[in-house]
């Protein structure tokens, strides 16, 4: 018997059923009876569903075992798409995916998030409904969108909350006008959490706790534990950035405190201090190009802000136990330099049961990550149990 049989929960609707087959591999109805235990009349016609729905279809035949081979069937990822959409300060990146999260079209462009929801939300829509004709979809193939802000989510509403980047944009009603324009529903999050689910789905799915460290215009994680990610209670998990530093200077921060650690580490920061050095860097992405022409006071900020981001690291280990660490966003671009002065600090500062089998390592995604994220966090939505029951039933 595989792993599955041994594991998976014995499922009493179609919904659940369906999450047998999510994983790709094609089994029979007489595999899915001894799976669920329930009667091969009833898995006969909740598969009859399922392909009826398209989000199953036919995988050939199994090996006979005497008599005629029987039938498999497989999750049809095709069946559908989604639309993945990654908002920061100054970008737009886009992909339609398939239900598997295979990139079919993708789209990046600059844009100013400071423009405000309407014509940025308007742009999104006329993007995604180009990127469809790309992907030669039909936009009734269209089932969900996932969109990441770069700011506060409340992740039951959609709506962003006192974002400190996003002029105009405080409880704007995101998911109700792409909704409006793209007629599917809209799961919104912030970028950080989409980002941890893109890396997590893509690149780490057998780890359980993980820490998505993004390093940019400002700082933030996002965090899964246990398999899921962990929003907290108003979404607002995972705000790194406004945790001040122990030890740290006392800068001015955005949000009106001081001392924070964005104001310390994040791209901006390390650009005022190499600027004030008499370097041209007006950008984290100055910052990145400067370390890696082997500027050696560019490669000693990064580093030194490296160190600022393990120290507030080190009480997210002892409390939270990841045992991965990703770190990502433009500033991690700088490499080992970022890394290094992050495992300097945690490595001596956490408990060593916390650090033992501790791995901090880059992205694996890149720039990828938002948009995979979205796209897994909107086909979870029409992939849950309880969707696919309204769909079928």
């Amino acid at each position: 018997m595989d792993e599955l049989a041994r594991t998976a929960p014995r499922p009493t609707g179609v919904g659940e059923m369906f999450q047998l087959l999510r994983d790709g591999q094609p089994r029979t109805r007489s595999d899915l009876a001894t799976l669920t235990g329930q009667a091969r009349s009833t898995i006969a016609a909740r598969v009859d569903a399922l392909l009826g729905s398209g989000l199953v279809s036919p995988a050939g035949e199994a090996t006979s075992t005497g008599g005629r081979p029987p039938a498999t069937f497989a999750f049809n990822p095709a069946a559908r798409v989604v639309l993945a959409v990654d908002l920061g300060a100054t970008h737009a990146r886009l992909a339609v995916t398939d239900l598997a999260g295979t990139v079919l079209a993708e789209h990046g462009e600059a844009i100013a998030i400071a423009d405000g929801p309407a014509p940025v939300l308007d742009r999104v829509a006329e993007l995604g409904l180009g990127l469809l004709a790309t992907a030669r979809r039909d936009p009734d193939d269209l089932v969900s969108v996932g969109v990441g802000l770069p700011g506060p989510v409340e992740h039951s509403t959609g709506r962003p909350i006192n974002p400190p980047i996003m002029p105009g944009w405080d409880d704007a009603d995101v998911p109700g006008h792409l909704t409006r324009q793209l007629g599917v529903p809209v799961l919104v999050d912030n970028d950080v959490n989409i980002m941890a689910l893109g890396e997590h789905a893509t690149a780490w799915r057998s780890v359980d706790h993980l820490l998505f460290v993004k390093v940019a215009t400002g700082i933030g994680a996002g965090i899964i534990s246990d398999g899921a990610i962990r929003r907290g209670a108003q979404g607002a998990a995972g705000d790194l950035g406004h945790i001040a530093v122990p030890g740290g200077l006392d800068l001015p921060c955005r949000c009106g405190n001081t001392g924070c650690l964005e104001a310390v580490a994040a791209g901006p920061a390390i650009a005022t201090a190499l600027r004030e050095q008499g370097l041209a860097a007006g950008s984290s992405a100055d910052v990145v190009a400067l370390v890696r022409a082997g500027d050696l006071a560019a490669g000693r900020e990064v580093r030194e802000a490296g160190r600022h981001i393990g120290e507030v690291l080190a009480a997210c280990v002892s409390l939270l136990n990841p045992s991965m660490i990703v770190v990502g966003g433009i500033v991690a671009e700088a490499g080992e330099h970022l890394l290094a002065g992050i495992r300097e600090v945690v490595y001596r500062r956490s408990l060593p049961l916390a650090t033992q089998h501790l791995r901090i390592v880059t992205t694996r995604t890149g720039v990828r990550a938002g948009v995979l994220g979205a796209a897994a966090m909107a086909a979870e939505h029409v992939l849950s149990p309880t969707a696919i029951d309204a769909l079928v039933g």
